[in-house]
Parts: structure tokens; C-alpha cells; sequence
């Protein structure tokens, strides 16, 4: 008898701790993307000790950090970082090469996601005349849309157009960005549907835009604490029209008018609370999460991009926008518990690249940084095909660090193209600031395993790309001495957070180096779905929970 007892308990307990299992591994209703413009890793440390527990902290402490992941191409833009991520691999196979180029066949510089064949909805201007059309691979919501033969939902969400297009592919239910200047809409394109969802109506027409731009940007505590950034008032930050000095406060109300309207919003961070906003609205205005079926939202935070860009990585104002988004992302993940359920949903963060010191400060450091003239730069191409060729009309274009030849010209006049371009590359390398140089047909037939011509090569897209190709030196920018940019294969432009937490993920960090490319097939193992049609990424495994944990 005691037997039997002891046979039915075993059972008992097999079947119940199996069934407990199979509950913890069930797949999350909903799996959130986080994308942050322009944010570099070690802005996770730098501000760590003021970070309250429920943003960055939670999901570090509960989820799983990489702390060593890194961009693999050039260039490091906001279209191509946004591409990469959901694509799972680089320029060389997405087609996404930079946020502007210029098109060989077209003869013309193109923006990665205008589509005059679609108009606006949400408004009667042209700013929803956007489609994905040059996007070539799948992307992750793609691949789960296909897996669930088209159900569940798939929604991009963004201030900027590419960053809310891109990661969502071709087959996505919505992707929306917001349209400031005297607009004030969440707008979308007829290449999604052809009249704005009642959710979204209302939104727009009770938003809080004119409730953030009526106020002043003020640091959220005492500006004499911010001690990870330099002086508030100094010659290395650009300034908002209508400011003396690019210091705090900042009266919105005041500078509103010389700053575009409601297209300061996205130059302050309330443009990050105004994003979270809309996220919430779309998660209830689509029961995302709520079926059977997996959804997909992809949101992306660009107004640190733009304070970025004018004030720079050390600046107050930096150092105040991420204070400011860590409180908004937890009050996003706190909502999601809500709404979702906390062991719903799965989500990962990362950025779209990171950026570089202001040069001009890491100048009066004696740290070697520059400013290179595109300009002086034509000039001299034009003059090395005159010495070596008798003809200064040979270059068709130079944008993006790429020389496209004019090959029409250069069969004219009898001329080997790849000695041409061969030459352009010798040569170029002499001129200030210029420091790598290859040909295109040096990337078809070489193949460079590791360095800065790897992430070359990666970035390259035959089909696309120019035919010479340039790096400048490390901490080089176009333009003036405010302010800061990205776009390098460098670490300061590929060292980026990338976090996952939730459903499936264990709790944990890792100092291996990881890619970009490495997040898409992740998250497809999580959900047991085929990887985008493009990946070249790997399966980060010991992020994922195993079956017997």
C-alpha cells in the first residue's frame, strides 16, 4: 500500500512539475523592442548611481546584460542601426546603406524610406510619403507574422519616420511617427492602411504636446549634482534660436516659435514621455497582447539623438534626458506589468549606434580629434583625376565617405574604371584626415575577417555602395564645433547597451562580444520562428532560459 502511495506521489509530482514548466515556458503575448537613439554604453554607468530602481536598474538586475556589443558595419546611422537590429545582419545584405545616399541608377541622393507612390494619413502633408520599398530582407516581425500565418499584430512606433518604418519590415499592421512643425500628428502612410485607427484620432486630438512645450526644461535635480557632466555653459554645445548661451532653464514656451512648434518636442525630453504616450495608447488601442497570438511592438526614443547632436555626450543637458527616460521607462515597464502581465511579455533594449566626444573638446584635452572640410575634400579628388587622368570630371558624386565614379565618362575616354577608382584609393589617403582607403573591387575579392575593414566590408553592398571607399581618422566629424555626431566603425559609434528581460530570459550579464546582427535570431530562437531571410547573426544562447530552468 505504502508503495502504491509513494508511485502515485512520484507521478503526482512528475506531472505537476512538468505542467509548472510548461506554464513558465509559454510564449510572451507581446515582445516589446527598445530602441535608443544615439545611446552609448556606458551611459548605463556613467549615470548608474542616479538611476532609480525601476528603469535601467530593473531590467539590468532581472535581465540579462551584454556589455560588450557592438555595431559590425560602417556606417553607424539611425536608418541602417534600426535596419540591422530587426534584419539580423548588415548593409551588405538589407540594402538599408545609410539615412541618405545617393542613388547610381537614379542619379540623385534618395532618403531611405520616401515612396511617392503613398501619401499621408493623418494630415495633408507630405510627411507620410514613406514605405519600407528599399528595405531587401525580412525582418523579425516579419518572420512572426509569416510563423502565425499573418495574425497578430505588428507596430512600429517612432518620433522619426526610419525608425518607426524599418524595424517592422513589410508586412506590418502600422508604423507611426509623429509630424511636429504647426501639424502636432501621429501620422502614417497609405502603405499601411488608409485612414488613421479611432485610438489614434483621439490621441492626436488630445494629446499633451502644447502641456510639455508650455513649460520650462529645467535639470530634474540640483545642477550643481550633475557632476558626470562638464560646466553647463561652454563653447562645445550647440544652442536652441532665441538662447544666448545653451544653458538651463530652458523656456519652451518662449523658444517654441523660433524652434519649429511642435518640432522643439523632439529636441527635449519630453519628447521621450510624449513617445511613451503614444506606446500606451497603441498597446490598449490594440489589445496588444491579448490573443492567442504573439504581437510586436517596436518603439524607438529619438529625441536623445537630437539633444545629442546639439549639446553633445558630456553635456548637462545629456546627462538630464537619460535621468528623465530612465523614470519614463519605468513607468513604460511598470504599465506593461499591468497591462500585459509580468510574465507576458519579453523585451530587449538596445541603441541604433552610439556617438563621439565634441572633437573640439577632446581637443583642448590633447586627445587627437578633428574637423574634415567635404568640400576641401572634393577639391582635392577632383585635382588627383586631373594629375593622373587630364580630366577633373570624373567623380559623379562624394557623399557618406563614397566616391561614385562617373563611369560613362571615364568609357569615353578609354579609361579603366578600376584603375581609376584603384588610384582615387592610393591617393586619397594623403589628404588630411583621410585614414584607410579601398576600392569596391578590393571588397568583392578580399575578405577582411577582423578591424575597421571588416565593419568596411560588412557595411559595402555591391549593388549599392560607391566605388571607393573611405575611413577617416578616429574622432573626426563633418561641420562645426558644437555638438556631436556618429556614423564611424569605431568603438565610441559601436558600443551600444543590449539587454533582454522578461518571458524566456534568464538573469544575468556577459562580458563576450556580441553583435548587433546577434538580436533578431535571438528573439526568433525565443519564439521558435525562422530567423529573417538575411540574418548572419548568431543565436546569443546563454541569454535563454533552457527548458530544464
Amino acid at each position: 500500500m505504502k508503495i502504491k502511495i509513494l508511485l502515485t506521489f512520484i507521478c503526482f509530482t512528475f506531472f505537476f512539475s512538468n505542467f509548472t514548466l510548461l506554464a513558465q515556458q509559454k510564449k510572451p503575448k507581446l515582445v516589446v523592442g527598445i530602441v535608443i537613439d544615439q545611446m552609448r554604453y556606458d551611459y548605463l554607468t556613467r549615470y548608474a548611481k542616479r538611476y532609480g530602481s525601476d528603469g535601467f536598474h530593473r531590467i539590468l538586475n532581472d535581465g540579462f546584460s551584454l556589455e560588450n556589443a557592438h555595431y559590425n558595419y560602417i556606417p553607424t546611422y539611425t536608418a541602417v542601426g534600426h535596419t540591422s537590429i530587426y534584419a539580423g545582419t548588415t548593409p551588405s545584405e538589407h540594402g538599408i546603406i545609410s539615412n541618405n545616399w545617393y542613388d547610381k541608377f537614379l542619379k540623385k541622393s534618395i532618403y531611405c524610406v520616401d515612396d511617392a507612390n503613398y501619401k499621408t494619413v493623418g494630415n495633408d502633408a507630405l510627411n507620410g510619403q514613406k514605405s519600407p520599398k528599399r528595405l531587401y530582407t525580412s525582418s523579425i516581425t516579419d518572420q512572426l507574422h509569416l510563423a502565425q500565418n499573418m495574425r497578430g499584430k505588428m507596430i512600429g512606433i517612432a518620433i522619426k519616420d526610419r525608425s518607426a518604418i524599418l524595424p517592422v519590415g513589410h508586412t506590418a499592421n502600422a508604423a507611426y511617427w509623429y509630424d511636429g512643425n504647426n501639424q502636432n500628428t501621429w501620422i502614417t502612410s497609405t502603405f499601411y492602411m488608409d485612414k488613421l485607427p479611432n485610438w489614434v484620432v483621439d490621441f492626436n486630438r488630445n494629446n499633451n504636446a502644447n502641456q510639455y512645450l508650455n513649460t520650462t526644461w529645467n535639470t530634474l535635480y540640483d545642477i550643481n549634482t550633475y557632476t558626470n557632466s562638464t560646466t553647463d555653459n561652454n563653447v562645445f554645445e550647440g544652442k536652441l534660436k532665441g538662447q544666448e548661451a545653451p544653458t538651463f532653464p530652458k523656456n519652451l514656451k518662449e523658444l517654441r516659435a523660433k524652434n519649429g512648434n511642435y518640432s522643439l518636442l523632439k529636441t527635449v525630453p519630453a519628447g521621450n514621455t510624449y513617445t511613451v504616450d503614444f506606446a500606451k495608447a497603441a498597446i490598449i488601442g490594440e489589445n496588444l497582447g491579448k490573443s492567442e497570438d504573439t504581437d510586436f511592438l517596436a518603439v524607438s526614443f529619438s529625441a536623445t539623438d537630437y539633444i545629442g547632436h546639439k549639446y553633445g555626450v558630456a553635456a548637462v543637458e545629456t546627462e538630464d534626458t537619460y535621468l528623465r527616460l530612465d523614470k519614463d521607462l519605468a513607468d513604460f515597464f511598470n504599465f506593461l506589468d499591468q497591462q500585459i502581465g509580468k510574465d507576458n511579455y519579453t523585451l530587449f533594449l538596445t541603441a541604433d549606434h552610439a556617438a563621439v566626444h565634441v572633437p573640439a573638446y577632446l581637443q583642448s584635452l590633447k586627445i587627437p580629434a578633428h574637423y574634415l572640410s567635404t568640400k576641401e575634400l572634393k577639391k582635392f579628388l577632383n585635382k588627383t583625376t586631373q594629375k593622373y587622368f587630364n580630366n577633373s570630371g570624373l567623380i559623379e558624386n562624394v557623399s557618406n565617405y563614397q566616391i561614385f565614379l562617373n563611369k560613362e565618362k571615364i568609357d569615353s575616354l578609354g579609361l579603366d574604371r578600376n584603375i581609376v577608382a584603384q588610384k582615387l584609393a592610393d591617393e586619397v589617403v594623403y589628404f588630411d584626415k583621410i585614414y584607410k582607403a579601398v576600392t569596391a573591387r578590393t571588397l568583392q575579392t578580399t575578405n577582411f575577417t577582423t578591424g575597421i575593414l571588416n565593419s568596411l566590408q560588412n557595411g559595402y553592398n555591391q549593388k549599392l555602395s560607391g566605388d571607393v571607399l573611405m575611413i577617416p581618422n578616429p574622432a573626426t566629424l563633418n561641420g562645426g564645433r558644437t555638438g556631436t555626431s556618429h556614423g564611424s566603425g569605431y568603438s565610441y559609434d559601436t558600443h551600444v547597451p543590449i539587454i533582454f528581460y522578461g518571458n524566456g530570459i534568464k538573469k544575468g550579464k556577459s562580458t563576450k562580444k556580441y553583435n548587433i546582427t546577434d538580436i533578431a535570431p535571438t528573439i526568433a530562437n525565443l519564439l521558435k520562428i525562422e530567423a529573417p531571410n538575411g540574418t548572419n547573426g548568431i543565436v546569443i544562447d546563454e541569454v535563454l532560459k533552457k527548458e530544464n530552468e
